[in-house]
């Protein structure tokens, strides 16, 4: 057999936590409390300023700044395709080195090669991912082109086309993230070379981290940062009643 029950297991294990996380976030009510959807919402919020003003200098500029993000990602995950396809050619060494550690086991070089097959198809999944968010950046910048000025008579189309930008601009997100979670799950993957015990383990972690990033982060706060009610009232209100810590 090229695989153990216990290789089944991490495998299966593996795919299970990445669909799961994937059905937690996207899919399952609490999905709504993530740090992504609540961003989502910022999302729409920045469209709706956008189509109220005249210059849109700034609204390019970020558009920009995504896209320049975006095409960082395709790039290393074509690297990192093209550094897993190597692994290919230099198995024996590869193979050498890693039966020499502590916690390494015996590996045959056909159980190898499926290993760095699975590796690169996480590589290949996530450069998809985001190079199909690039064009959808793309076709978000053409619909804030597209949203008259707020000079033009036309407040239903403007609307309209701000509420389009906003749309496109979060599926660009939802995709922009799923390549990023292919590249955390491509870490937890590599666990799988030591042995499947250690895959059930990176895998686990990895899941853990990305889960307390969306519902318990520091960046979570952040985004949800409401001014206490005193602050509210008075305007500009008092900093250190915001960040405690700051005190």
């Amino acid at each position: 057999m090229l695989l153990s029950p216990l290789d089944y297991a991490a495998v299966g294990f593996f795919l299970f936590g990445w669909f799961a996380y994937h059905v937690l976030v996207e899919r399952s009510p609490f999905g709504r409390q993530a740090l992504n959807n609540r961003m989502n919402e910022y999302r729409l919020r920045w469209m709706l300023e956008m189509q109220a003003r005249e210059n849109r200098i700034v609204d390019s500029s970020l558009m920009s700044t995504l896209q320049s993000g975006t095409s960082f990602f395709a790039s290393t995950s074509l690297l990192a395709l093209g550094g897993s396809l190597t692994l290919l050619r230099g198995a024996d060494d590869a193979l050498r080195i890693l039966n020499d550690f502590p916690l390494g086991t015996a590996t045959a070089r056909s159980l190898w090669d499926l290993k760095v097959v699975g590796l690169v198809v996480i590589f290949g999944y996530a450069f998809f991912k985001f190079a199909w968010c690039y064009r959808l950046f793309n076709y978000a910048s053409i619909l804030i082109g597209a949203t008259p000025s707020h000079k033009s008579g036309r407040p239903d189309q403007r609307r309209l086309t701000a509420l389009r930008a906003a749309e496109m601009n979060i599926v660009a997100g939802k995709h922009f993230n799923r390549g990023q979670r292919a590249f955390f799950f491509a870490l937890a993957y590599l666990g799988w070379f030591v042995g499947p015990a250690a895959l059930i383990v990176t895998t686990a972690v990895v899941v853990f981290a990305i889960i307390v990033r969306q519902f318990a982060s520091d960046a979570l706060r952040a985004a949800s940062l409401e001014l206490p009610p005193d602050d509210a009232d008075q305007g500009a209100g008092n900093t250190s009643a915001i960040l405690p810590e700051a005190r």
